[in-house]
């Protein structure tokens, strides 16, 4: 781990600049706003070693699938999102001497993401070659308001010399992606104009015909008065530029403010995008940049009031978890349900940027409790709108009816090409079902199940019938050939938890049916005759519920990861000889998977998502046999073992888990934190704290909360959006403390006691329970 970064309740910052961990911070010192993205490069040039990154959402390439033997199903390409144009940039010359921070010396060096407002600032002092020395200030931001728009102030002040300040922002679209192949490039220019006011450039990708356009223009200062300088305009392929050069005495600070707006053929009509791109841009100039800065910090006050957790005693901790519910609403505003949640959100390429399952799983649980219903809706809504696609990649796979949704996509079709993850982890069908009661339970929004739910459930139910084989030996229903949530198992027969999940979502689909048979009969017909769901398949599906079999050992009284599972040599983690750790980089795949070892939870996933089906010895016995033997090497498992371990009440063990995840980037805990944020993770660290240490659960209708507070911390709280009212939750040694901060009451229990909150009411529990 590299701890490098300070300690700050609100905000991430770097004190000294360290080459070595510069695209680390790239990544940590991210922005974003939900449309758009930008890692946290330098404005001015960089010679040094950096991963160059602005990405639009929903702005993808179809790059071809490359793999040594075809087999049929695979996908015929990989998505990625794309480095688009370089926005940010800005060349600094001191006396014809350019200011590259890999050529000189640099003191001073501050770098802050202000979490609270929702900006990234950058000071430092930089020693030229000559002696010269010139201090630099910037701040820049993406708006929440205005979302095609981001923003730079860029101060240079001469310190021992008098000299000439040579400014020259740009526009760059000559870009490519780190992971292109024998570095190809994706974009072609389209048309580019530089005029003195204002500059413009239109690419667009050689595949799919994305167009995005990117307009500019800049003020120059000089101390606080606006300089009337003609800038000295340049075009070269795919760049547009203007540059303007000023005399300056020492401690005199020339600043730059520059505006530009990104929009995209997603959004305008190809004709429409440069006078959309000016009309957002001349809006924006002429606001300013002290009125777009006030607006961004009012923007996140609102954010930060529907889903703040504070942690009193911990500032680690606090940093921590600040740090994850930013980046979470900086990727996703629920504004596009064109749009989805990248492992990696706007901070990186790794993953191509695409659609998991990580998103029903781990985000939803976030954004149901801490935005408007219709923020979780449209994840929902994303899903529904690729049914078709689903469909077809379950006909591609050989099924003849059912749906498959992929394990990574970006238009609904599959663009994964491991045939292991293609092919065989299928679970990702049961997240997304998961996910529609998961939403419904939540907000109690049952009018979705007869407007989008049912139909996917359906299909998915269709898919699970065909997946399924009867076993005349086992006179049961099996499922052979998966990989389940454990990717260190492949080709694996039966695994528990996809088994369990599947029948699951049978069950959920026959009572959805069964609801809008009773509740909206007009609307359960029209949907049968849709469907065409013929009698003879519910009472299919109500077989496989009644004959599925699960692997389960009867000595130990634990579901069993698979059929084979006990054939292998169980070894508890601790024991591993020093240096084994991570086996991901340390062992051979064909060791890992003749091992025991656990990537991430599988069988206690099904334990997580099903919990309300079994009791909690259950839960006990097969955490106290999994947990020893799982590495958590993926960055999604710390978070579903520490719920399930504050449910079991192993407190220290809820805690070293939540500890796994809280600071996985801003430690580097995994070496990797270059390659981008784990965003979605971040989803689950919110939910070791809301889930696991607040108790969180939703049970017929009423939000169920069964909290404590970790002995590392004198208290904390949380505020959840729950059917129509916001309710922050303080927790302490002795009390639970809840307060209604909306006029909707609410219905609420905390531990065995029920309670109605009323509007802008409040209820306090003494319960010595609640510190155990």
């Amino acid at each position: 781990m590299k701890q490098y970064l300070k300690l700050d309740e609100w905000s991430i910052i770097e004190e000294s600049f360290d080459p070595q961990n510069h695209e680390i911070s790239e990544s940590i010192f991210s922005i974003g706003n939900g449309y758009m993205g930008q890692r946290a490069n330098f404005e001015e040039q960089y010679s040094g070693t950096s991963l160059q990154g602005s990405y639009m959402a929903g702005v993808y390439y179809p790059d071809k699938t490359r793999v040594g033997w075809w087999k049929n199903g695979y996908p015929e390409y990989f998505a990625k999102v794309l480095n688009s144009t370089n926005w940010i940039g800005i060349n600094v010359t001191i006396d014809g001497a350019v200011l590259d921070l890999a050529e000189c010396e640099v003191k001073d060096f501050v770098r802050e993401l202000n979490m609270k407002e929702g900006y990234l600032s950058r000071r430092f002092t930089a020693v030229l070659k000559d002696g010269k020395e010139v201090a630099v200030e910037a701040i820049r931001f993406v708006s929440v308001k205005r979302h095609e728009i981001g923003a730079i102030r860029y101060t240079v002040t001469p310190l021992n010399f008098n000299g000439t300040i040579t400014l020259n922002p740009y526009l760059d679209g000559d870009v490519q992606n780190k992971d292109s192949n024998y570095e190809e490039k994706f974009w072609l220019e389209v048309e580019k104009s530089a005029e003195p006011e204002l500059y413009y450039l239109t690419v667009k990708t050689k595949k799919l015909d994305f167009h995005v356009t990117s307009v500019m223009s800049f003020d120059i200062f000089k101390n606080g008065s606006k300089l009337d300088i003609q800038p000295v305009v340049s075009e070269k392929e795919k760049y547009v530029a203007g540059e303007v050069s000023v005399e300056a005495h020492a401690n005199e600070p020339i600043t730059l403010f520059k505006y530009v707006a990104n929009v995209t053929s997603r959004d305008h009509g190809l004709g429409d995008l440069v006078a959309a791109g000016k009309s957002l841009l001349t809006a924006a100039k002429q606001a300013g940049f002290d009125t777009l800065l006030s607006e961004q910090a009012a923007g996140w006050a609102d954010k930060w009031r529907d889903s703040d957790i504070i942690i009193e005693g911990d500032v680690s901790a606090q940093q921590a978890i600040r740090f994850n519910i930013f980046q979470l609403n900086q990727t996703y505003s629920g504004e596009d349900d064109r749009l989805n949640i990248g492992p990696k959100g706007f901070t990186g390429e790794k993953y191509g940027g695409s659609t998991y399952w990580d998103t029903e799983a781990y985000c939803i649980p976030f954004y149901l409790s801490t935005a408007d219903s219709h923020i979780a809706r449209n994840l929902l809504i994303y899903r529904y709108k690729h049914l078709e696609k689903a469909k077809e990649n379950a006909k591609k796979l050989g099924f003849t009816k059912g749906a498959l949704y992929p394990m990574v996509t970006m238009n609904g079709e599959e663009c994964h090409n491991e045939w292991e993850i293609t092919f065989e982890e299928i679970h990702r069908n049961g997240a997304i079902a998961y996910a529609i009661y998961n939403y419904v339970n939540y907000t109690g929004d049952f009018a979705y199940l007869g407007q989008y739910g049912l139909e996917v459930l359906a299909e998915i139910s269709r898919f699970w019938e065909q997946r399924v084989n009867f076993s005349k030996a086992k006179n049961k229903y099996v499922m052979l050939g998966v990989t389940g949530p454990n990717e260190y198992e492949n080709n694996v027969n039966n695994n528990w938890y996809t088994n369990r999940i599947a029948v699951w979502t049978l069950e959920y689909t026959l009572e959805v049916l069964e609801y809008l048979k009773a509740n909206e009969s007009d609307r359960y017909q029209a949907l049968i005759d849709k469907l065409d769901l013929q009698e003879e398949e519910t009472k299919q599906w109500q077989h496989i519920i009644d004959n599925m079999y699960y692997p389960y050992d009867e000595e130990r009284g634990v579901f069993l990861q698979q059929d084979g599972f006990l054939d292998k040599e169980l070894i508890a983690v601790k024991d591993l000889p020093a240096g084994n750790l991570p086996i991901n980089q340390n062992w051979s795949w064909d060791r890992i998977l003749r091992s025991c070892f656990i990537k991430q939870a599988d069988v206690l996933q099904g334990l997580y998502f099903l919990g309300n089906h079994y009791d909690l010895d259950t839960k006990k016995r097969n955490f106290d046999f999994y947990e020893p033997i799982t590495v958590h090497e993926s960055s999604l498992s710390p978070c579903v073992h520490s719920i399930i371990a504050c449910e079991l009440g192993y407190q220290e063990k809820a805690y070293e888990m939540y500890l796994r995840t809280a600071r996985l980037d801003l430690d580097n805990y995994n070496n990797d934190t270059e390659d981008g944020c784990h965003t979605t993770s971040m989803a689950g660290t919110w939910m070791s704290i809301v889930q696991g240490f607040g108790g969180l659960r939703v049970v017929d209708g009423e939000l169920v909360l069964r909290p404590f507070v970790p002995s590392h911390w004198d208290n904390f709280s949380f505020k959840v959006m729950f059917r129509d009212s916001r309710l922050k939750v303080n927790v302490t040694g002795d009390s639970i403390h809840v307060v209604n901060e909306t006029d909707a009451p609410a219905a609420i229990c905390v531990y065995d006691t029920s309670y109605t909150v009323d509007g802008h009411g409040e209820i306090k529990h003494q319960n010595a329970s609640a510190n155990l």
